[in-house]
C-alpha cells in the first residue's frame, strides 16, 4: 500500500472516530432549568427562542422553575434566548449558548434568575456562581 494510501486511511479513520465520539453528545438532549430568584412575591415571565423554535411565555412565581430541551447542533450555532419580564420591565438573556455553555455544563444547564442577570450552576462547587449580566 503507497504511503498516499496509508495516510488517506489515517485520516479517514480520525474523522470516524471524531464524529463517533461527539455523536452521543449530538444525538441526546440537552436540558435548561431556569429558576425565579428575583424576589419572594415577583413573578416572572420568561419567553424563550431560538432562530428555529418559540417556546412561549412562562410564569413562574418565586422559586418556581421551567425546563425546556433541545438537540445541540454539529457546528455549534445552538442558541436559545429568553426576554425576562417582572414588575413591567423586560431583560434578555442568552440563556444557552452552545459555544460558551457546552463545556460548561454538559447537557444541563441550571439558572438562578436575579435582578442583575442570571447566574449557572457551577458543576466542580455546586453554587450558582457563574454569573452574567443582561445583553444590552
Amino acid at each position: 500500500m503507497s504511503s498516499c494510501s496509508i495516510n488517506w486511511l489515517l485520516l479517514l479513520s480520525l474523522i470516524i472516530y471524531s464524529v463517533s465520539s461527539t455523536s452521543s453528545a449530538l444525538f441526546s438532549k440537552t436540558h435548561v432549568l431556569i429558576y425565579n430568584d428575583i424576589g419572594t412575591g415577583t413573578q416572572l415571565v420568561v419567553h424563550c427562542k431560538s432562530n428555529d423554535d418559540d417556546l412561549g411565555p412562562h410564569v413562574l412565581a418565586y422559586r418556581q422553575s421551567y425546563e425546556f430541551s433541545f438537540h445541540l447542533d454539529f457546528f455549534l450555532r445552538t442558541l436559545f434566548f429568553c426576554n425576562m419580564q417582572w414588575n413591567g420591565t423586560v431583560y434578555r438573556f442568552d440563556i444557552y449558548n452552545q459555544k460558551r455553555d457546552d463545556d460548561r455544563c454538559g447537557n444541563r444547564c441550571e439558572w438562578n434568575v436575579h435582578g442583575d442577570g442570571a447566574c449557572m450552576l457551577n458543576p466542580q462547587t455546586s453554587k450558582f456562581d457563574i454569573c452574567y449580566g443582561w445583553n444590552t
